[in-house]
């Protein structure tokens, strides 16, 4: 695996592609990223009346998706440590009549108190995280015990021509597009790149039993491979 994020590097990056970060996962990802979030609250068992907290929400995707299950009766939280990137999100929350609260947060020193939430979140933002193991123990120590820790993020495909075309894609295709779309090809070419270093399947499963928190853990696969979904059921 490759050195640790930096986080200052990284918040500096998000902040000057967070006014087009919308419209860049859109071209580079077709809209599928929708799906996946979509699968992820499916996964993690939400109902109306829970209490959500998702981390590195960005302009607000998955805090929509999850409030939009868990109803009027629920509460969802939408965390980042990069202001900037949640911009957008109170007003694409309110244009689909969804109050749901934004607030700046590290993931790796959350403010809130233990056992709060139902559910604890985040997607594509664990690799650009210092120390992964400690976000994912401050992201269980605020959730009650058999609640779920989700964990959406890019991983490495392994099947043959399809791993190879994608390869071209990421390597190739998505960092000239970002580039284009953002007017920062170098933010790209680094979620790129740590896309391909990050642990993904058994591997990201050996952090979360590094943190020692949960009492049972699990992924599953999204469009062959190019993202997976993690489920941590929190001791």
């Amino acid at each position: 695996m490759s050195a640790s994020p930096n986080p200052e590097v990284i918040r500096s990056m998000f902040s000057k592609v967070a006014s087009r970060y919308d419209r860049a996962n859109s071209v580079l990802s077709v809209g599928i990223h929708h799906l996946w979030r979509k699968k992820l609250v499916e996964l993690s068992g939400a109902k109306p009346g829970d209490k959500v907290l998702d981390c590195a929400t960005g302009t607000g995707d998955l805090a929509i998706a999850f409030k939009q299950t868990v109803g009027t009766k629920g509460d969802v939280i939408g965390t980042d440590f990069c202001v900037e990137m949640m911009e957008t999100a109170p007003a694409k929350a309110a244009k689909k009549d969804l109050s749901i609260k934004f607030e700046q947060a590290d993931v790796t020193k959350l403010q809130y108190t233990d056992k709060q939430f139902d559910i604890v979140s985040i997607s594509f933002g664990i690799r650009n995280v210092s120390d992964p193991v400690k976000a994912l123990s401050e992201m269980a120590r605020v959730t009650r015990p058999g609640g779920r820790v989700m964990v959406l993020e890019f991983g490495q495909m392994s099947t043959p021509v399809i791993k190879d075309l994608y390869s071209l894609y990421s390597e190739k295709v998505l960092p000239t597009i970002g580039g284009w779309v953002t007017g920062q090809k170098e933010a790209y070419d680094y979620l790129q790149k740590s896309s391909a270093a990050f642990p993904c399947k058994e591997g990201f499963i050996g952090l979360m039993k590094k943190s020692g928190v949960f009492s049972d853990m699990t992924f599953v696969p999204v469009s062959f491979g190019i993202a997976y979904i993690y489920i941590g059921v929190v001791k």
